[in-house]
């Protein structure tokens, strides 16, 4: 495809995105008019851009799907959830056209049979022309217009509409509502003092409007006083012109003349004294209003419309707005491995400065190091992404699989705005819909049953994310039957996973869900029930840094939480030292550093326990954890980190300060190592393995070990 058709492929999976989330607004509320205003704007864009780029038979189908929608705006056709389900389909019959340029039988069958439903929805007298292959819409006068337009309003009440009961501000006030409104009074008609009736209406609106709405909601505020009042509806034309070095817009004169507000002959006579206005500094508005040809009110009305359809060819020009750039993803991997390579730089840079004593090197490392640090974040930024964009999907999801298996269920989301790593995000999508449909499936009732139960028909599913130091901590909640952890113990030892006489936790028997081909499910259906499915969640949230664990009440309901980390390139770290050797811990999880002594340790008869702010803190010794050999030194320092609330401490060496840390991979020999995150590179070219606290401090043994 050219490049042109590839920009055109993007818009529309944006705005089917936008329809989609329109779409299942309305089916959560059928009076938002603003849902309906969205739908119908993405149909009505889909449907114009389609043709313009040659996909005719997507642009067809789309204009009838639109005039569906344009019934339900005019109140002919009542939102219902059965309209909701075929524009649904017929959503995804638009992505299958955009991936599909030419169709196919199939495909305009489908399309076909989408009409077909649709039109049985519509009322008697309304009906949808037949689908023509060869059919390209043919956009009417008023679709052609920008779908922000600029018009030119004049209202001139009648003398006695105020003693009719007919008040202007009202229609002024709704005008105002449809968009960005200028609204200058002329004053021009208003008598003397002595001679003004108070019940008579001498004054003129001049009106410049932007707005969206169209020109049918301009006129239907006129509705009731069309036939009394004077009233002027006139797009602005759009016939700015522009060079390279600046803009020229109508003259004032122009528009003076377009408005009604001056003659030509009044307008020439300015122009004529134009040389001598100049000399004076005085504009032609001031030299007509000096000859009494328009009023001061008039030129203020003109000068408002000149400055209105500036900024209105501005953003139609592109000039002076803020852009959005898309950028292929590969080109922020690369970006981000050169990042990583200049923190490397860096590092090295700091290490020859400090080894050398040169201030002037010294000065140059810290401007280096301080313009890395922002060039990082900055470049971390630009791979950070709301959440919100996978939980978008999700509501269709919970919708279909409802209706599929006869439930009512709601999904409630929070925390969309919370931001994660892309790579993180591509990689969390798959897993979460099979927690979800899991939480459908197994966890919520059919609503009898809940009912039978003394719940509410209507189950719920929460969707949350949170900020959890330097994590993001995503929790699937249902209000479902929770989960029987007797019957986990029995079918688990019946698959050979747990011994008879083994003692385990609640919470140790549920995430037992986890293990491959393990499943509760008594019958097998097109949702769940192989048991095939939540070892892949685990495996590939753990391949993203992060855990998953299962939380769950008998008869309320259950909770499964994923915790990640929010990016898995550079990370802020405390470099630390052990017997010559040198590991890396997140600095987000350091709460504070102490001092250990030979003789604190003895008094403790070898326990590893310390005493903190009046708190008693586990910890374990690296070299111990690694089986370095060699003596302990007199004074040890404990990095002390808060995981979840508890704190837990590492003993090394020698803590060096903080460092910039690039994580790479471990090889595949290492990579399940338990503890470690990564590794990376310093600047000498030692490589530092970077510590995975919160995976070590849930290691059962080892604290039960440290504390015995």
């Amino acid at each position: 495809m050219n490049s042109v058709e590839d920009v055109f492929n993007e818009e529309a999976a944006e705005l089917l995105v936008t329809l989609e989330a329109a779409l299942l607004e309305l089916d959560d509320d059928p009076g938002d008019t603003e849902s309906v205003d969205s739908a119908f704007r993405a149909m009505h864009t889909i449907k114009g851009s389609g043709s313009m780029f040659g996909f005719d038979k997507l642009a067809s189908f789309t204009h009838h799907l639109e005039d569906a929608f344009d019934m339900v705006r005019s109140g002919d056709l009542v939102v219902s959830k059965e309209l909701i389900s075929i524009a649904l389909g017929s959503l995804d019959h638009i992505r299958r056209l955009l991936e599909d340029k030419d169709s196919t039988p199939a495909l305009e069958t489908e399309g076909i049979i989408l009409l077909k439903q649709l039109t049985k929805l519509l009322p008697a007298d309304e009906t949808l022309p037949e689908l023509d292959d060869n059919e390209t819409p043919v956009l009417s006068e008023s679709e052609k217009i920008a779908a922000t337009s600029t018009y030119r309003i004049r209202v001139s009440p009648a003398v006695d509409a105020l003693s009719h009961g007919m008040d202007p501000l009202p229609i002024l006030r709704e005008l105002a509502e449809l968009g960005t409104v200028n609204i200058t009074t002329m004053l021009s008609n208003v008598p003397k003092l002595a001679e003004l009736d108070p019940e008579s209406c001498h004054l003129i609106w001049n009106l410049i409007l932007t707005t969206e709405k169209g020109r049918n909601s301009i006129d239907d505020a006129f509705i009731f006083v069309m036939d009394d009042w004077s009233v002027s509806v006139e797009v602005i034309e759009e016939d700015t012109h522009w060079s390279d070095e600046e803009e020229v817009v109508k003259p004032l004169g122009e528009i003076l003349l377009e408005r009604g507000d001056a003659t030509s002959a009044q307008v020439e006579e300015a122009i004529q004294h134009i040389e001598e206005a100049v000399v004076q500094r005085k504009r032609t508005g001031d030299v007509l209003i000096e000859k009494g040809s328009v009023s001061r009110e008039q030129v203020q009305a003109a000068l408002a419309e000149q400055q209105i359809v500036r900024a209105q060819s501005k953003k139609r020009k592109g000039k002076q707005v803020s852009l959005n750039v898309k950028v292929p993803a590969e080109r922020l991997d690369t970006l981000m491995d050169l990042m990583g390579e200049l923190v490397i730089a860096q590092s090295r840079l700091n290490q020859s400065a400090s080894v050398l004593m040169d201030s002037d090197l010294t000065n140059v490392a810290e401007e280096i190091e301080r313009l890395s640090t922002e060039l990082r974040d900055n470049t971390l930024g630009l791979r950070m992404l709301p959440i919100g964009t996978t939980f978008a999907r999700f509501r269709r999801l919970v919708r279909d699989l409802s209706n599929e298996l006869g439930k009512d269920i709601e999904l409630v989301t929070e925390g969309a705005e919370t931001e994660l790593d892309k790579t993180v995000i591509d990689s969390l999508a798959d897993p979460l819909v099979h927690l979800i449909r899991n939480s459908i499936d197994h966890g919520i009732e059919l609503p009898e049953v809940r009912e039978a139960a003394g719940k509410v028909s209507k189950g719920t599913v929460h969707l949350s994310a949170t900020y959890s130091e330097s994590n993001v901590v995503i929790k699937i909640k249902d209000d479902g039957a929770g989960i029987d952890a007797n019957i986990i113990r029995a079918k688990a030892i019946e698959r050979g996973v747990l011994e008879e006489d083994s003692t385990l936790s609640p919470e140790e028997l549920y995430n037992l869900v986890f293990e491959a081909g393990f499943t509760t499910a008594k019958t097998i259906t097109n949702v769940s029930g192989r048991g095939v499915g939540m070892d892949v969640v685990k495996r590939s949230i753990e391949a993203l840094r992060g855990k998953v664990w299962i939380d769950s009440e008998l008869g309320r309901g259950s909770t499964v939480t994923v915790e990640l980390p929010l990016t898995l390139a550079i990370i802020d770290g405390l470099l630390m030292k052990v017997n010559g050797d040198y590991f890396v811990l997140p600095l987000s999880l350091v709460e504070e550093c102490i001092e250990l002594t030979t003789d604190d340790s003895e008094k403790r008869n070898g326990n590893r326990l310390i005493e903190v702010r009046g708190e008693t803190v586990p910890y374990v010794r690296l070299r111990e954890w690694f089986g370095q050999e060699g003596d302990v030194p007199n004074i040890e320092q404990i990095v002390v980190t808060r995981i979840e609330g508890t704190r837990f401490g590492l003993a090394v060496d020698e803590v060096i300060g903080q460092h910039q840390t690039v994580i790479k991979s471990l090889g595949k020999l290492y990579e399940d190592t338990k503890g470690l995150l990564g590794a990376t590179i310093l600047g000498d070219g030692t490589v530092a393995l970077i510590m995975d606290v919160p995976n070590l401090s849930n290691d059962v043994e080892l604290v039960s070990k440290t504390i015995h």
